[in-house]
């Protein structure tokens, strides 16, 4: 036996897409695909300055171990 196909316009509970993977939302009343926002400049603010910090530790390891 194979599992019955959702319905299209289905609101099934649990089957809600995951956040931030860019999968629209089940659509809204006016067929119009809903999308997570974006990051935030603060939080891309943050990951940027975690890389530069990494990078920053791997030269001075680097130059401290020679």
């Amino acid at each position: 036996m194979s599992a019955q196909e959702p319905v299209p316009g289905d609101t099934t509970p649990g089957t809600d897409p995951a956040p931030g993977t860019g999968v629209p939302a089940p659509q809204a009343a006016d067929d119009q695909p809903r999308y997570e926002p974006p990051p935030s400049v603060g939080k891309l603010f943050f990951w940027v300055l975690l890389f530069v910090l990494a990078a920053v530790v791997v030269v001075v390891g680097g130059v401290y171990f020679t």
